[in-house]
């Protein structure tokens, strides 16, 4: 409409006065309907007038040197590429503002549309406050509160007097709250929580997109996922990816273990989790275990751990916790290897417990340490089901004064400490008498050996067996040295050294003076006392490697 047309108008509708109430029933927020106290000025920073589209009714009004435009009815408006729409609108051509009442609606250009029953708006600054049952949405999420400032020109809102954001199933609310709708960020604070159908998220300020479905944690939060709860102030998850990357020593508790790390990265589409820096994974289940490394990954649905860059695997009990280091550790579910594993006592293929459907397994300069028991291996396999501790390749156990080397060694527990023990092949026994350069020693193609609270109490050697013993009278002062050959021979122990031995089938020996026995003669061939092998302390497995 032209200048002329408006003050025909003017005058043609100079008896319409506009109420203290609106057809919205909605009252304005100046107490005089068209008392403004926006300073009249220059629209500055491409600010344009606000352009009268349509609307059912109009009239036109001044006022204290102002010109008003009063529109009712379905009102349609414009600024640049910015429409505004609403039941009725006080418009101030002389500042270029506006007050709306019902209905309100503002397209922003088609990005974001805001939605309220009571706007005042700027034209100058482009700045929209919004009261009453207010909605913004940009396509994907939306936002409602009671009252939100927005600038249309950055399209940036904020809202101090509670927010609600849902995008599909998620559902954002905070006390206040920033939203940037150039990249979609909505920046909550004070009392935030985030609720979907699987997680539940609670912390002080957060940022979320609305479209990635980031959220961003720039404060102490907790998110809960069922059973587990991971506590972080650095990192981000993704609620539609369901993938969270965590910073800054963030901490798991779940219903079966604790995990702490320097940076996590969790994947609960498919239940798989990476641990870097310093990672500590403590269980809760009866076995009772800790997994400490550098890197560790998981595999929640198999119930998997692989942990490389020092790891160290600390099976726990009360007075003898076993330490276990390794290149690599992980453990798995023993119904889920393809591989065939060779029975001990029990067979591994029948589990009746699902708590004993668990393995662990170590290669590559493997080392144990406890109070009890030492052992060196290249690999070691660990077995809940029949509680056998498998020792391949070079391995060597001691235990005291004792060294047992073979090709393969079968260690079982029994209530987490040492129970029985199986050398396959080329077994050979050291056992070092004191502080002596003296060693009794047995030999054969077999060798079983059984323990009493930790100690070794007997042991027996089959085939071709060879032994080499030290005769002590009271005093333990040498009588003599004993060789001898037999298919089978036992040695019974007490408090840790041989006490009684027996030969059974084919003896032949001798009892000699040990001056009388050549230097050569007093070691079975193959004999290799490896002490220097022999890990002296638990503190030695921790970030050492071993060549």
């Amino acid at each position: 409409m032209n200048k002329i047309g408006l003050i025909i108008l003017s005058f043609a509708l100079s008896i319409y006065q506009v109420g203290a109430q609106n057809s919205s029933g909605v009252k304005p927020l100046t107490n005089t309907l068209f008392k403004d106290t926006t300073p009249a000025a220059p629209i500055t920073n491409g600010g344009k007038l606000i352009e009268f589209l349509s609307s059912e009714t109009y009239n036109v009004k001044k006022m204290d040197s102002m010109d008003f435009l009063v529109l009712v009815g379905h009102v349609k408006i414009r600024q640049g590429k910015t429409l505004l729409y609403g039941d009725s609108l006080i418009l101030n051509t002389t500042k270029n503002t506006l007050e709306g009442f019902g209905h309100i609606h503002i397209n922003d250009a088609d990005s974001v549309q805001t939605y309220s029953d009571y706007l005042k708006y700027l034209g100058a600054t482009k700045k929209a406050f919004l009261r009453k049952k207010v909605k913004l949405t940009d396509g994907k999420g939306i936002l409602t509160t009671d009252s939100l400032d927005y600038e249309v020109a950055t399209k940036i809102g904020s809202f101090k007097k509670g927010g609600k954001m849902v995008r599909n199933q998620t559902v954002l609310t905070s006390n206040d709250g920033i939203y940037y709708g150039e990249t979609r960020d909505v920046i909550f604070k004070n009392k935030v929580e985030l609720v979907d159908p699987e997680n539940k998220i609670i912390t002080d300020t957060l940022e979320y997109n609305t479209y990635s479905q980031l959220a961003n944690f720039i404060s102490p939060s907790k998110i809960i996922t069922g059973s587990r709860t991971i506590t972080t102030s650095n990192g981000n998850f993704n609620v539609g990816l369901k993938q969270g990357y965590l910073y800054d020593r963030s901490f798991i508790d779940d219903s079966t273990y604790h995990f702490i790390a320097d940076e996590m990265a969790v994947d609960d589409s498919v239940g798989t989790g990476l641990f870097k820096g310093n990672a500590i994974y403590r269980s809760k289940d009866t076995l009772g275990f800790d997994l400490l490394a550098g890197n560790i990954k998981t595999n929640k649905i198999k119930s998997i751990l692989f942990a490389t860059e020092n790891p160290l695997l600390l099976i726990k009990q009360k007075r003898d916790t076993l330490y276990i280091a390794a290149d690599t550790l992980h453990t798995g579910k023993i119904t889920d290897l393809t591989r065939a594993i060779p029975k001990a006592r029990d067979s591994v293929g029948l589990i009746k417990d699902s708590s004993l459907d668990k393995y662990f397994e170590a290669y590559h300069h493997v080392r144990i340490y406890s109070d009890s028991l030492q052992g060196k291996a290249d690999s070691l396999f660990y077995s809940l089901s029949d509680s056998t501790i498998r020792l391949l390749t070079n391995p060597i156990v001691w235990a005291n004064n004792n060294q047992i080397t073979g090709d393969t060694i079968y260690l079982q527990v029994k209530n987490k400490k040492p129970d029985q023990l199986n050398v396959f092949n080329n077994a050979f026994t050291i056992n070092k008498i004191d502080t002596t350069d003296f060693f009794n020693q047995l030999k054969g193609n077999r060798l079983n050996a059984w323990f009493i609270d930790g100690a070794i109490s007997k042991m027996i050697t089959k085939g071709n067996s060879e032994n080499i013993y030290y005769a002590l009278d009271n005093d333990k002062k040498f009588i003599g040295v004993n060789h001898s050959n037999a298919q089978i021979i036992e040695i019974t122990f007490e408090n840790n050294e041989p006490a009684k031995v027996v030969f059974r089938n084919q003896l032949v020996g001798n009892m000699s003076p040990i001056g009388q026995v050549p230097k050569a003669d007093l070691k079975i061939k193959g004999f290799r006392w490896q002490e220097n092998l022999r890990p002296k302390s638990k503190a030695e497995l921790i970030g050492k490697t071993v060549n």
